[in-house]
């Protein structure tokens, strides 16, 4: 593992004893890292994820005693987020390690989401308690409600489903995983204004191999009878998620949409989730999120009712029929890029969007692009750490990599071209020359 972690001064918060411990996590991941010639010694590794997990853990107890001593609000948010790394996904981590003894692939996985991990919630919920950053998940149910949310949908999955559910985050944040189909079910009661909007995200496989196996599918894709049946399948598994919750047993069913992935990622785009909790099924990925108490303005999605259920069902499938379009991933920490990238590119490329690094790095796992094209200057994780990650990933190193950036003057074009990217692009370009020369790339191969 020839890959290092950088210890930058932006990512001082300001507090000594927690950056002293930010730092100290950074040094132990780089020498796990660089523990090459220890590759076939798994016991070498052993101790040092021991060291690193020990140190991990006192650093959420001191940054948890510093919050409490200075009244943060968002104190039992951050704690809950501690406990999810500490006891969910540790022990998942670790788990594979022990089953594959600590291969190097093994190790290399978990240093991955270590490092991910710390990086990302080091700048954005660490950084939130100085004031300079909003945390993003304010807005979650109780621990209580979503440990007890988390363990009835994993029991219907098995008892529905026959598939065993691994709970891998309660924090997803929207990103795509393959094939995916978006069902979206909104719920009200006739006293009460606000509504429970509730999504759920399947990887498509995950419907093929058990919807389509008891419905006798030999096509192995979606046909209108299995999206229909997935449809009266998912909402009654959500009434039976609902009936768990007393709250909920007076909300009746007001409105259904089949989403395109781009109308789903919008949601995340303008609201907060109360409930986000993605899980893998080792058939494929499957996500439940619940965004409450209001609806977006303009509304998403078209209402599907008895009249018109038949042409929206046909309506979706026929949209996933047609010839696939190049994916393209667009990097950037600023809204206004993004949502000008998907508007300039989204008729005739299939758009996805990530707001850092960090974002970007589980984006590429899950769903891999046909071409990135990023910001070279964003905080935490920058364009080149994401560059030199792609690049020490087999999997990953030949997509192409288009950097953009609004500064022109020679340092940072050096810069920017040591990376060997495809090319790159400032910003400033006339949007229709940026298409034109992102439509060339695709025809030529060369930008």
């Amino acid at each position: 593992m020839d890959k290092q972690m950088v210890w930058k001064d932006e990512y001082n918060i300001g507090v000594e004893i927690i950056d002293r411990e930010h730092q100290r996590l950074f040094r132990i991941v780089n020498k796990l890292m660089a523990l090459e010639e220890e590759k076939n010694n798994p016991r070498t590794y052993q101790e040092g994820v021991k060291y690193l997990k020990e140190h991990a853990l006192k650093h959420f107890l001191e940054e948890e005693r510093y919050m409490a001593s200075i009244g943060y609000e968002e104190l039992e948010m951050h704690r809950r987020i501690h406990t999810g790394f500490r006891e969910d996904t540790l022990p998942a981590l670790e788990q594979e390690l022990m089953m594959e003894n600590y291969s190097p692939e093994a190790v290399e996985h978990f240093l991955g989401v270590c490092a991910g991990w710390l990086i990302g919630h080091t700048l954005t919920e660490d950084l939130a308690m100085t004031g300079e950053k909003m945390s993003k998940w304010v807005d979650l149910l109780p621990d209580q409600e979503i440990e007890m949310m988390r363990k009835v949908i994993q029991k219907l999955l098995r008892d529905m489903f026959q598939l065993d559910a691994q709970a891998i985050s309660d924090t997803y944040g929207g990103e795509r995983f393959g094939n995916g189909v978006y069902y979206r079910l909104v719920y009200g009661t006739e006293k009460e204004d606000k509504n429970w909007e509730i999504i759920l995200a399947f990887e498509e496989k995950i419907l093929i191999n058990t919807v389509g196996k008891i419905m006798g599918l030999r096509s192995g894709k979606l046909d209108f009878m299995l999206v229909n049946a997935v449809r009266y399948t998912a909402k009654q598994f959500v009434w039976r998620v609902m009936q768990h919750f007393p709250a909920l047993k007076l909300y009746e069913l007001k409105e259904e949409n089949l989403l395109t992935y781009d109308q789903f990622s919008e949601v995340f785009e303008q609201k907060k989730p109360q409930v986000s909790l993605l899980f893998n099924t080792n058939e494929g990925y499957f996500s439940y999120c619940v965004f409450a108490p209001h609806l977006l303005s303009d509304g998403i999605g078209t209402p599907i009712g008895v009249r018109n259920a038949r042409k929206e069902i046909e309506k979706f499938l026929s949209d996933r029929d047609e010839d696939p379009k190049n994916k393209v991933l667009v990097v950037d920490d600023s809204m206004t890029i993004r949502q000008g990238m998907k508007n300039l590119l989204g008729s005739d490329y299939e758009v996805c969007v990530a707001e850092s690094g960090v974002s970007a790095i589980r984006a590429i796992s899950l769903d891999r692009p046909d071409m990135i094209l990023m910001n070279y200057e964003m905080p935490v994780c920058d364009g080149r750490s994401v560059m030199e990650m792609l690049r020490s990933e087999e999997d990953f190193a030949d997509i192409p990599v288009i950097f953009l950036t609004s500064r022109d003057d020679m340092e940072t074009v050096r810069k920017v071209l040591e990376l060997k990217p495809e090319g790159y692009l400032l910003k400033s370009l006339h949007p229709a020359y940026i298409k034109k020369r992102i439509d060339q790339y695709f025809k030529t191969g060369k930008l």
